[in-house]
């Protein structure tokens, strides 16, 4: 394992207050387990063991299986153990977090708008950027798994 680099929040805690507020705006008004999913489905794409570690905890909490915990690497080929709203949920994270792959494909942002409103799809689409923020953040300076903020 490689050491941390440097504690994040004790030298830009302007900048991590921002991102933690942008976080909870963004998790405003979607359903808890679903944010869960969304922040561990991209902690996962992105090799963010801090966030894995963080959100896999959070999930649990949030009334999340352990069957569902570890078959969302592989959600797709899960079948009904999504729904279809989470589904189009994780489609969208993945072409989010992953944008050299193509960019947001329209099929996967039409699947998303059909199942989320708007202001739910807006949300969802800034849940998944500030995620990624938080996963680059804790990658780049190698937060260790359980260091909790």
């Amino acid at each position: 394992m490689t050491a941390p680099r440097m504690r994040f929040v004790q030298h830009a805690p302007d900048v991590y207050e921002a991102t933690l507020a942008l976080t909870q705006a963004a998790k405003k008004d979607l359903d808890p387990v679903l944010v869960e999913l969304v922040l561990l489905r991209a902690s996962q794409v992105n090799h963010c063991a801090f966030c894995i570690d963080m959100h896999a905890k959070d999930a649990r909490k949030a009334g999340e299986s352990e069957q569902r915990l570890d078959l969302l690497p592989a959600w797709e080929e899960a079948g009904a153990v999504y729904t279809e709203k989470e589904r189009a949920a994780l489609a969208l994270t993945e072409a989010v977090t992953v944008l050299t792959d193509g960019f947001v494909p329209d099929e996967v942002y039409e699947r998303a708008a059909a199942q989320f409103s708007e202001p739910e799809l807006a949300r969802l689409v800034s849940l998944i950027a500030t995620i990624n923020v938080w996963n680059r953040i804790n990658v780049a300076f190698r937060t260790p798994v359980g260091n909790m903020r």
